[in-house]
This record gives structure tokens, C-alpha cells and sequence, in this order.
């Protein structure tokens, strides 16, 4: 097999056509140029299959694995044909004192997730949607599992701000097969002080 290289950048004003052959960069060395443009999840947004969601207000948290549940949660449908890789979670309190707790996530399977929240595109203003449901509460088809806890928020003074604003990188380190559901977990109920959102790719399976 013949692999052809080309050295120093590549110009260019438009998009290279799919299915076309184009040569390899290298270096002035002759080493072969790779990496990933743009940022790590840029082809996957370019593609159409990155998907957040994020309350559209502040919502109330359920204690615990009740299954009587708000928060935030993503679901896989049982007919879906893609897998939803977890890339990211989010999450930041709006009152100053909310009841001291523990944010994390949960897990579980059921056919029962709805739909009350709409995905959105990464790739803002492209058309294609997300084969993903999202609710800020519903009754759990079953007991969740806790999956993984990542700060604490206490009772502070009014001048201070719970947790603040987290970002938690998944990094595909989860993902919901069809049927499979994420949802939020607080280890203790609140009032509505809590904005959650979730990052991920449809894949096919």
C-alpha cells in the first residue's frame, strides 16, 4: 500500500468533499501531522449527534433513590437504534441556603421515561434531533441506583453560595443502552434552588 504525505499546512476556503481522497499532512520532518481540530468534540458536533438539555428554571429536589423524583433526567427509549454516550453534567444551586445535600447521579431501565423537555442541537441551528427524552420529573420506572456523587452543599450565610457552579467531564465514561435512563440524585429534598443540564452524543449501537 501507497500512502501519500504532504508537507506544511494544507490552504484551503471550503469544506473537502466526503468520499474523496486527500494526502496525508506531515511535518517539515516528514512525520505525519494528526490531532484533533477545533476541539475534541467538535466532528461529533459538526455531525449532528451532540445534544444538551438543562431546566428551564429552578427545580425541586426529591431525597435520595425516591422514585417519586424531580430534578433533571435523560433517557434512552427502548426502541431507540443509538446508544447516548454521557459527555458531561452540569450543575449550580440559586439560593444562598438550600438544605445541606450531596449532588450525583443515578441509574436505572424501564420503558417509562416521558418527555417534557426538549434536546438541543449542539451544532445550534442545525436541524437534526436527538433520539433522547428529558423530563424534570416523573415517577421512576424502579428503584434508581446511585452511580456516582461529585460535592457537598451545606447551610451557609446568605452572603455565600452553596456549591456554585459545577461542571463534571464524563468523558463517555457512561452510556445509556436503549432503555437505560439517568437522572439527578440530591441526598436530601429541597425547594426549587437547583438548574441541572447533561451533555451527550447519539451513537449508533
Amino acid at each position: 500500500m501507497i500512502v501519500q504525505g504532504l508537507a506544511g499546512p494544507v490552504s484551503m476556503s471550503d469544506s473537502l468533499s466526503a468520499g474523496q481522497d486527500y494526502a496525508l499532512r506531515l511535518d517539515n520532518t516528514g512525520g505525519l501531522v494528526s490531532g484533533l481540530s477545533h476541539g475534541g468534540m467538535y466532528e461529533a458536533t459538526y455531525r449532528d449527534s451532540m445534544f444538551v438539555v438543562a431546566n428551564q428554571a429552578a427545580v425541586a429536589t426529591t431525597a435520595a433513590m425516591a422514585t417519586t423524583w424531580t430534578g433533571l433526567l435523560v433517557g434512552n427509549p427502548t426502541t431507540s437504534t443509538k446508544n447516548l454516550v454521557m459527555r458531561g453534567f452540569g450543575y449550580a444551586n440559586t439560593v444562598a441556603v438550600p438544605t445541606a445535600t450531596v449532588i450525583g447521579l443515578m441509574t436505572g431501565t424501564g420503558a417509562s421515561c416521558t418527555a417534557s423537555l426538549t434536546p438541543r442541537n449542539r451544532k445550534v441551528g442545525a436541524s437534526g434531533s436527538s433520539v433522547a427524552v428529558a423530563n424534570a420529573g416523573q415517577t421512576l420506572p424502579g428503584t434508581p441506583v446511585l452511580e456516582q456523587v461529585f460535592s457537598a452543599a451545606g447551610t451557609i450565610a446568605t452572603t455565600g453560595q452553596g456549591s456554585g457552579l459545577q461542571w463534571v467531564d464524563l468523558d463517555g465514561s457512561m452510556i445509556l443502552t436503549p432503555g437505560a435512563f439517568v437522572a439527578t440524585y440530591s441526598f436530601a429534598a429541597n425547594t426549587a434552588a437547583w438548574i441541572f443540564s447533561f451533555l451527550w452524543e447519539d451513537v449508533p449501537r
